[in-house]
């Protein structure tokens, strides 16, 4: 369940701690919201003994959730960030603004191991440079020293608008397969079903993918028109309840046991 979210995110800069700093905020959230008495959010006691969390830390996470979450946190990317631009602002490892000079790899001062010891935080000073050498951040020159390339780092440029399509498309089938695992819902199952078949040829993956994207859209586009008939006004007077409704299609590939790739 959790590994290709994991690829996602370490592929987009998202390290274990900044993501046990979402888990915290989803553990507490939830517990908050769905273990209440009459409606009312849980308080921190019981909401501890639900996530075996402490108190003490539950009300940080409440309190951070409050202040607007893990938005805030910092991680890898944004120590990156603060070595580049120390790199070419911090007059021991620059001429002067905006004029880095070439680092030599270790000594008390002015060398990469010093600016990363100032700056790096906790974070391995080999790792790091490796990371921003994989990077084309900084590059080694023949004689050991270092020489930095950019000033601004962006770990991820992916457009939010595709992060939020995964992250709903990721909620909405999960809170499906919730639903109708949970023995004590008080509706009937929603439907899930999977058509998959492990004995398939990979040659066969093109003309499989032709199949599901021509049969797919034409099924989802048929559910759209009945929402769409079904849809209320959404002006101002009106005040009936809605709901989201909606169905998903995606193709399953899963090369884990033959390790290949379509």
């Amino acid at each position: 369940m959790l590994q290709p979210v994991v690829r996602f995110l370490l592929r987009h800069g998202v390290t274990f701690s900044e993501f046990c700093v979402l888990a915290e905020e989803a553990y507490v959230g939830v517990a908050r919201a769905d273990y209440g008495i009459q409606g009312r959010p849980t308080n921190n006691a019981r909401v501890a003994m639900i996530t075996g969390l402490s108190r003490r830390e539950v009300a940080k996470v409440r309190d951070r959730m409050l202040e607007g979450g893990a938005e805030s946190m910092s991680g890898q990317g944004t120590r990156i960030s603060e070595i580049l631009t120390a790199w070419h602002v911090d007059e021991e490892f620059c001429d002067g603004p905006g004029q880095p000079k070439v680092l030599p790899l270790s000594g008390p001062s002015g060398s990469l191991s010093s600016l990363l010891s100032r700056y790096a935080g906790d974070l391995p000073h080999g790792a790091i440079r490796k990371e921003m050498q994989q990077r084309a951040l900084i590059e080694e020159l023949g004689d050991g020293s270092f020489r930095v390339l950019k000033r601004d780092y962006v770990f991820s440029e992916l457009e939010p608008e595709i992060i939020n399509r995964m992250g709903t498309a990721l909620h909405d089938h999960a809170a499906t397969l919730e639903h109708n695992l949970n023995e004590q819902r008080r509706s009937p199952p929603r439907f899930e079903a999977i058509a998959d078949n492990a004995r398939v040829r990979p040659a066969t993956y093109q003309a499989f993918q032709k199949l599901v994207e021509e049969r797919g859209l034409s099924f989802l586009e048929e559910m759209d028109n009945w929402l769409a008939d079904n849809e209320i006004d959404s002006s101002p007077d009106t005040c009936a309840k809605t709901v989201r409704m909606g169905v998903g299609v995606f193709l399953i590939y899963d090369e884990s046991q033959q390790g290949l790739e379509p």
